[in-house]
């Protein structure tokens, strides 16, 4: 048996990522999660209740920054992968809350890093972000580009992981990586993301808000790409002779905001109600990324298109709302 630990095991990418590794035999998996009120608790616990059908998952309802509780795992299993998804999420949260960024950012995965390698994990990978490229100019970025003009605290955050994890895998020779994920969605995504927040809003006839006269861009990633990708990085051989690699995980095609939002509307046939707003403190105008990188682990794989990923996820929400209606 392989034991896999996935820490933020409730969180968007953390539930459909441990969905897609129960589904193999032979596989074990420890999810770990605090279960914090970022936003609503119900939808970690209702994510939560359908990994619990799956008789090769445990769960702790932990935090990272508890290194006590964190090594009781460590001691009590023979762990060969971690995958560190557990973070404070949110760009504008963190402006008003660095304190528990420091904290579960940055002190939590110090955490995770240390008894990763005390307890010679064979790989760790980790969550960072496309906002450490910051409020770049020549796009699409690549892996290679500075990444030290961070534009948010939550940014900050994610470059200080990287930073990290390069010096403990140069030091200790502990395998690494991470992956810069953009803006994912999907079903059961985080509400507090501009896609399933239009949608709920629009929905119910409220007004939706687009900073910066809706000028922003981005480079939307669906759930199931990053999934399709994590699973290759977890169970590939392609990088083992690499102790430390970042990988940018999107889909390479820039969206324009007002662009999205009409999408939005064509599916759920209804016109949104729309207040411009000003550039907020902490945004960047534009993430578009380039994946070349990490489409050496699938030439041929093709990601899916923001068309067809807001249709997919409109279909999900519309039917979540018509089951919870009965």
């Amino acid at each position: 048996m392989k034991y896999i630990l996935v820490t933020g095991c409730a969180g968007f990418i953390g539930f459909h990522l441990v969905d897609k590794l129960l589904k193999n035999k032979g596989i074990v998996v420890i999810g770990i999660d605090n279960i914090n009120n970022y936003y609503d608790v119900n939808i970690k616990k209702q994510r939560l209740r359908i990994l619990k059908n799956y008789n090769n998952f445990y769960f702790f309802k932990y935090s990272i920054n508890n290194y006590r509780n964190l090594e009781k795992i460590f001691t009590g299993n023979k762990i060969h992968t971690v995958v560190n998804l557990a973070a404070q999420a949110g760009v504008r949260y963190s402006i008003e809350n660095p304190d528990i960024y420091n904290d579960s950012n940055v002190k939590g995965f110090y955490n995770i890093l240390r008894l990763s390698q005390i307890y010679k994990i064979k790989h760790l990978i980790f969550a960072s972000s496309s906002s450490v490229y910051g409020d770049v100019n020549k796009f699409p970025t690549q892996e290679v580009y500075n990444t030290n003009d961070p534009e948010s605290f939550y940014a900050a955050t994610k470059k200080i992981n990287e930073t990290m994890a390069r010096s403990f895998s140069c030091i200790y020779k502990l395998k690494c990586t991470g992956l810069r994920f953009f803006t994912v969605y999907g079903p059961y995504g985080r509400p507090d993301m501009s896609i399933y927040k239009f949608t709920k809003l629009i929905s119910e006839n409220q007004v939706i808000n687009l900073n910066n006269d809706g000028n922003h861009f981005r480079d939307f990633t669906y759930i199931d790409d990053v999934i399709f990708f994590l699973n290759k990085i977890i169970f590939s051989n392609k990088i083992n002779n690499k102790l430390f690699s970042i990988f940018n995980l999107c889909g390479s095609d820039s969206q324009k905001l007002t662009k999205v939002v009409k999408l939005i509307e064509y599916n759920l046939n209804k016109k949104a109600k729309i207040n411009f707003s000003s550039f907020q403190i902490g945004d960047v105008l534009k993430t578009h990324g380039d994946n070349k990188k990490i489409l050496k682990f699938s030439k041929k794989y093709k990601f899916i298109k923001i068309e067809e990923g807001i249709k997919k996820f409109i279909l999900w929400y519309k039917n979540k709302n018509e089951i919870s209606k009965n």
